[in-house]
Parts: structure tokens; C-alpha cells; sequence
């Protein structure tokens, strides 16, 4: 499991690694058109079990901390859905992964490199 930081570290989730690249590379095109946006999130139950909302905007502090080494492969479909969901007026979630369309490699994207700052494609 990694971790989504926001802030001083007062706000802070636990995400699957997978579901996190995904998160990263959402709000790093988000960021990178000056685009602001709320992030919520179910918080777990021994923090109170509620949920938490933050605004992601350009001045942000903002870590994502994986747990595994290796980069995943995305998925388009499922960055699709989250830009869709971002773009909203509710902000962003994380959404179930979709299956890729036209088989299990089709949606996927070459390698994701994580920097401190961002997802890059290659």
C-alpha cells in the first residue's frame, strides 16, 4: 500500500500502488493546466471512518510515497474515467479500475516513471 500525503501530512491516505499512479498522473495533468479541484476520499476506521476532502491546487504540498519499486503499467480507460470524475463538480475519487477495452494490454500505457513530482510517460 502506498500513500497519498497532502499538505503538513495531516491529511493522508492509504492507496493500493497501482490505484495511486493512477491518482498521481490525474492530478499531475490536472496541475500542469492550472486546473483546481477537490480530492476526497474515504478515510479508514481507526482515524474516525469518515471521509476527507482537499483542494488540490498549484501551490499544494502533495506526496505520493510508494510502497513496491516498480513502476505499473496504466490503464487509459481507468485514467480516462478518473479525468471525467475530476472534471466534475464532486471532484476527484478513485473509481474501480475498469477492464481495458479489447483485451488486457489494450488500455495500458508503456511504463510509468515516478519522480517526486509527477508520473512521466514514456
Amino acid at each position: 500500500m502506498g500513500r497519498f500525503i497532502y499538505g503538513n501530512g495531516n491529511a493522508k491516505v492509504e492507496i493500493e500502488d497501482r490505484a495511486l499512479a493512477h491518482l498521481q498522473q490525474v492530478i499531475g495533468t490536472k496541475l500542469r493546466r492550472n486546473e483546481c479541484f477537490f480530492f476526497t476520499w474515504r478515510d479508514d476506521v481507526s482515524v474516525g471512518d469518515g471521509r476527507r476532502s482537499v483542494w488540490i491546487h498549484h501551490g499544494a504540498d502533495l506526496e505520493f510515497k510508494y510502497h513496491g519499486h516498480r513502476s505499473p503499467r496504466l490503464n487509459r480507460d481507468w485514467l480516462e474515467a478518473l479525468t471525467i470524475v475530476a472534471n466534475s463538480g464532486t471532484g476527484l475519487y478513485l473509481t474501480p479500475e475498469p477492464a481495458p477495452r479489447g483485451g488486457p494490454e489494450a488500455g495500458a500505457l508503456s511504463t510509468v516513471h515516478v519522480s517526486p513530482q509527477t508520473a512521466v510517460i514514456s
